[in-house]
Parts: structure tokens; C-alpha cells; sequence
């Protein structure tokens, strides 16, 4: 079962979550950051790094945030070949949806 990032990423990016993943699965736009369904060993370390609490077990993401599961695979899917991949911590976008920690 995969980790989704949720609605409380978008506009922020944190990147914490990103320099403790062991498999480097987080990909982002301009937007939020995403986790790689396939690439997730559903490890837990991210979790505790998301100062803004947005990243969630898919079976406990909340059914307001439902949409985010198929969001996380298909925005995936459209970065990997265009150079979203991101391994290392990043200063946060902080934008003006952005909920700070």
C-alpha cells in the first residue's frame, strides 16, 4: 500500500519528506509534491518529516483527499519523463495556498 500526498502539500513543498525516503520516489511540479505508487516500500519515514501533516497510507487517506490517489499515480507518470524527480531537500515553495508549519 503506497503513501499519497495530499491536499495540505499543495502550494507548499516541504521537502523534508523527500531527503528520508530510501527508494527516492518523490516526484513535483509547480504544485505539490507526489509518491511514486509503484516505487513506495511503504516504509513510514516520510510521514513524521511532513511538517504540514498532507502525506497518508493510501487506506487512510481522507475521503476528502480520495481524489489524491489517482492525482499522485497520473501526475507521477507525466513527471518521470519530464525531469520531476526530486531526491534531495529543496527550500519549501510556500505559496499563497500554502497552510505554513
Amino acid at each position: 500500500m503506497p503513501y499519497i500526498v495530499c491536499e495540505p502539500c499543495r502550494d507548499c513543498k516541504y521537502t523534508d519528506c523527500v531527503a528520508v525516503c530510501p527508494c527516492d520516489c518523490f516526484y513535483q511540479d509547480d504544485v505539490q509534491l507526489y509518491i511514486d505508487p509503484d516505487e513506495c516500500i511503504d516504509c513510514d519515514a516520510c510521514v513524521s518529516e511532513c511538517p504540514v501533516q498532507a502525506i497518508f497510507p493510501e487506506a487512510n487517506v481522507p475521503d476528502r483527499w480520495a481524489p489524491y490517489i489517482q492525482l499522485n499515480a497520473e501526475r507521477v507518470s507525466a513527471l518521470k519523463g519530464s525531469g520531476g524527480h526530486i531526491t534531495d531537500k529543496q527550500v519549501p515553495k510556500q505559496g499563497p495556498s500554502c497552510r505554513p508549519a
